[in-house]
């Protein structure tokens, strides 16, 4: 009964120790706070949506994977931290990880995806050190079965390190981290050295990495290493020194992961010097201190020597007093040992950071379906706008297009009193056998209208190219009433008459009216002046006859008469607005009648001094 106890306790233990963790050399209390700490600032970075701190927490945790020894979990968690890096484009960064993505691939023998790693790290690198550094290491990879081409790999290496640390441009937090290289590589050549049966050799590389590591838990490695080299080469005193000088350090330290260690490294090399005594002393003191400090993994790992060399020695007495101390502490030791609950603790982080995760990849893709639909919906305004914008301007250009006809049809009416009357003149010089006044006529009215016709599609033309037309047109009418009335055109002398610009005939047909409606009534001679005026960067035109006035030729006139003023003073007003409306301008035109005792009537028109159009 008593050893089916015995059996089922080992059982038990033997599963409480498969639950923990793998733990080298360099894991010890400063790395369970790194984990929970590194743990917890995950937790924030992701809750808080901040994708660079993640990105670097991720890093920090497959870190700490690292050092405890769990490759799978650090390679999984440097890819995520890779993932991230690589969509905030921080290439120096990402270089970083991709290079100890492939150090934990090739430290799990998966050569190929580690070339590929060191390979994707060179390619991204900012600088040619660590391009080279990454393709030295790829191709050490490929050449595995070439140890001389391995050898100048990582000598290649050690030497750009090695110029690396001693740039004075390099800050030192870098200058720690390219430490950190130089010792892994002398680990690379030591190991290399040691698969070539170059034990000396491989010792002269642990001591160089020595000299370049920045942690201890790393410095306990490599001595332990070079312990390890001295024991295979038989060489037991000096393995046995390096180990007790460990155990002192750890002692001294209150390191007791590593005192344990190294009494069971002792007692191993007790074994092998025949000096069993020592080797059961060291480990029994192995024993008790892992005992006493909760540590199930070491417990077991001393109890299993312990209980082999008795069982070698068929000593069942030993045997069975150390299975009595073990089962009346087995639950002070197993509720005592922290890593379990540690590890326990941290599967339920590492469920809660998976759910968080998860939430994450949830909210992101919310938030694309939520910028595509608002990306979607803001090109469908825009072209809405756009749409809406053409239609603007093409209602705006053809109502601009309307104006231009409109005003070029107002432009372009004739008088029909003018032609009537021009016409009715040349008859009436023809039946009065006045032939040469009716060529002369002919050619003067033939004259006025080509250039009528010439400039009827411009809206404004040359002062200069007006008072020509309106003197033809003047000429050809004092041709007809040379006893009615006399003209003068006047110009201020600071106009530019050929560089000003006015609306073109709009002055024609209130001289018409100044004459036929005015002057023709009158009993003597009258005076028609047109003047043009400079003031204020306006062209002032005035049109002052002393006619009959508008109020007589009213009483005068005949119902066709009074239809035909209206719609010659309508047509200047429907042009000014037009002309306004198109060039955004101010043309005023007024009609005004003098007070008795003077007669006639003035017509004045300002326009804004125009260069050109």
């Amino acid at each position: 009964m008593r050893n089916r106890k015995i059996i089922y306790i080992l059982i038990l233990l033997c599963g409480i120790s498969w639950q923990v963790k793998a733990q080298d050399t360099i894991k010890n209390k400063k790395s369970k706070i790194s984990l929970s700490s590194s743990v917890k600032k995950l937790e924030k970075s992701i809750d808080a949506n901040d994708d660079y701190k993640t990105a670097k927490n991720y890093e920090e945790l497959a870190l700490v994977y690292q050092k405890k020894g769990d490759l799978a979990k650090a390679e999984e968690y440097y890819k995520k931290s890779e993932m991230i890096y690589a969509k905030l484009k921080k290439s120096e960064e990402k270089t970083r990880v991709t290079r100890s993505i492939a150090q934990v691939q090739e430290k799990q023998n998966k050569m190929v995806p580690a070339i590929q790693s060191y390979e994707n790290a060179g390619a991204i690198a900012d600088d040619e050190i660590s391009q080279q550094l990454n393709y030295n290491d790829a191709n050490r990879l490929r050449n595995q079965s070439n140890p001389k081409a391995q050898s100048d790999y990582i000598n290649s290496n050690i030497k750009l390190l090695e110029e690396k640390s001693k740039d004075k441009a390099v800050r030192e937090f870098k200058k720690e981290d390219i430490k950190e290289e130089v010792a892994k590589a002398y680990v690379q050549k030591a190991e290399l050295d040691i698969s070539n049966a170059a034990s000396e050799e491989a010792i002269e590389s642990y001591e160089a990495a020595l000299d370049y590591v920045v942690s201890k838990p790393e410095e306990i490695t490599i001595r332990n290493k070079i312990a390890e080299v001295y024991k295979e080469e038989n060489q037991l005193e000096k393995a046995l020194f390096i180990n007790l000088n460990l155990l002192e350090e750890a002692k001294k330290n209150n390191d007791f992961e590593t005192e344990m260690k190294q009494l069971q490294e002792i007692a191993d090399i007790y074994f092998q010097s025949n000096r069993p005594e020592e080797a059961v002393r060291s480990l029994k003191e192995s024993y008790t201190l892992a005992s006493q400090k909760g540590n199930t993994k070491e417990v077991k790992n001393s109890l299993k020597l312990l209980l082999e060399y008795y069982k070698s020695k068929g000593d069942d007495k030993e045997s069975i007093l150390l299975y009595d101390d073990f089962l009346t502490n087995f639950d002070r030791i197993v509720a005592a040992d922290s890593s379990l609950i540690d590890d326990k603790v941290f599967q339920i982080s590492e469920k809660k950071i998976l759910q968080l995760e998860k939430e994450k990849a949830l909210k992101d893709e919310l938030i694309t379906k939520k910028n595509k639909f608002n990306y979607f919906l803001i090109g469908s305004l825009c072209l809405l706008f756009i749409f809406f914008g053409l239609i603007l301007k093409a209602l705006y250009s053809i109502k601009t297009k309307n104006k231009k006809i409109a005003l070029q049809s107002l432009r372009r009416e004739m008088n029909p009193h003018f032609i009537f009357n021009s016409l009715n003149s040349v008859n009436q010089f023809i039946s009065e056998n006045k032939e040469l006044e009716a060529n002369k006529y002919l050619s003067s009215y033939s004259n006025l209208m080509r250039n009528m016709m010439e400039n009827s599609n411009k809206d404004f033309i040359s002062l200069s190219n007006e008072i020509e037309q309106l003197k033809k047109y003047l000429d050809l009418e004092h041709l007809r009433f040379q006893d009615k009335f006399e003209y003068q055109i006047i110009v201020d002398e600071s106009i530019d008459s050929e560089a000003t610009f006015i609306p073109n005939m709009i002055l024609q047909p209130h001289l018409e009216n100044a004459i036929w409606h005015g002057l023709r009534y009158k009993e003597e001679k009258g005076n028609l002046i047109l003047k043009f005026d400079l003031f204020q960067k306006k062209v002032q035109i005035t049109i002052d006859d002393d006619g009959i006035g508008l109020t007589q030729s009213k009483a005068l006139k005949t119902i066709n008469q009074k239809v035909h003023q209206s719609r010659g003073t309508t047509n200047t007003l429907e042009r000014i607005k037009l002309l306004n409306d198109l060039y955004k301008m101010n043309i005023t035109f007024a009609i005004i009648e003098k007070e008795a005792p003077a007669t006639g009537t003035r017509v004045e028109i300002n326009v804004p001094l125009l260069d050109r159009i």
